[in-house]
């Protein structure tokens, strides 16, 4: 009998996948999916689509709002240090922090993860994480898809994206478009550098030959490859109360772009965004990335979200009130600027102290 291998019956698992390990993954991930469980998402997982029943979740007049996004770069951290445990929480929070900008209610998410070689023992770690995000969210895991696709990802490598849909009661939509001159933009801490700015991070840790498996230089009770990797922080049930009274004029996730760019996206025409980078302390992790790459402070105002997540928008006569009701849920909270007549864009302004150690300085964006 000839042994050339033209002779055999080919398999799936000679070109690399293996249906029976993704089936054993779709087992696994069951009772992840299951924990999830909100009202209107019931079905189990399996089947070709998901379904949501938006009447169960007590909707009357709902507008649907969907938000796509992934991890970027910081993927590449995780998989180098073998840290999965939190990068799902990070896709989750892309995903649903981008719905409440627009006033929804996050109520359903699916995943996509793709490999060259399936580690079930990784994806599962990913996914539970991902269950964790959606789980501080109050979204539902409907369903997903893993992509095992031999010779398009090194090893170990993994990719990771998300698609979420939220609701909003059609009087409840967050356009911005009441926003007006003398309003208040309070600022809610961020968690670490959440997902954004990584392949700077990258870079910086690869030219400054950093330490990650040493503790951190700014906390030493962690590492810095974990200080790095801190998921990003979900913010959706300190602000949803907040949201359906009605309380909140508009929100700015501060993700790409940072705080110069991404306020101005929720503005309306005629109005301007003052931010006062003294007005909240930068945090030590801020300060020593600044520091490492001796980033300018305009650069640094693009490039990462400078210690704030998310900014909150909200009429002068409210801003104590609604500042105290957030902090009442665990967030920290700054007063970081205010709204002025102008063209439509934002203004951060530092003094010596803050992000330079130049002078005083101006950033201006116009949108």
């Amino acid at each position: 009998m000839s042994s050339d291998r033209h002779n055999s019956p080919y398999t799936y698992a000679d070109a690399g996948v293996s249906i029976t390990a993704g089936n054993a993954l779709v087992r696994a991930i069951g009772p992840l999916a299951r924990a999830t469980r909100r009202p209107g998402a019931e079905a189990e997982l399996g089947g070709f689509g998901g379904l949501f029943d938006l009447k169960a979740a007590g909707f009357v007049d709902p507008l649907l709002v969907a938000a796509n996004d992934g991890v970027g770069t910081k993927l590449k951290l995780a998989t180098e240090w073998d840290r999965h445990a939190g990068i799902g929480i990070d896709l989750v929070a892309m995903c649903v922090n981008d719905l409440l900008v627009q006033g929804a209610e996050p109520l359903f998410l699916l995943d996509y993860y793709a490999c060259g070689k399936l580690d079930a023992g990784v994806a599962e770690q990913v996914v539970a994480s991902i269950a964790e995000g959606c789980r501080q969210a109050g979204c539902a895991l409907i369903g997903g898809e893993t992509a095992e696709m031999p010779g398009m990802y090194a090893d170990g490598d993994y990719d990771l994206a998300g698609f979420c849909v939220g609701a909003v009661e059609r009087d409840r939509l967050l356009t911005g478009s009441n926003i007006a001159a003398g309003d208040v933009i309070l600022g809610l801490a961020s968690s670490g550098v959440h997902s954004n700015g990584y392949s700077l991070v990258r870079r910086l840790a690869a030219d400054r030959a950093w330490k990650l498996g040493r503790p951190s230089p700014v906390d030493q009770d962690h590492l810095l490859i974990d200080t790095l990797l801190a998921p990003t922080r979900i913010y959706v049930a300190s602000l949803l109360p907040l949201l359906r009274k009605g309380r909140i004029k508009g929100l700015a996730h501060i993700t790409g772009g940072g705080l110069l760019e991404n306020i101005p996206r929720v503005l309306p025409e005629g109005t301007h965004a003052l931010v006062d980078a003294d007005a909240w302390p930068q945090t030590r992790l801020m300060a020593f990335l600044q520091a490492q790459g001796s980033i300018e402070p305009e650069e640094f105002a693009l490039t990462f979200n400078c210690g704030i997540g998310m900014a909150v928008i909200v009429g002068a006569d409210e801003a104590k009130s609604v500042a105290a009701a957030l902090e009442a849920t665990g967030e920290t909270v700054f007063t970081i600027g205010r709204i002025e007549a102008g063209a439509r864009g934002c203004t951060v302004r530092g003094s010596v102290e803050t992000w330079s150690a130049r002078a005083d300085w101006t950033a201006t964006h116009v949108a």
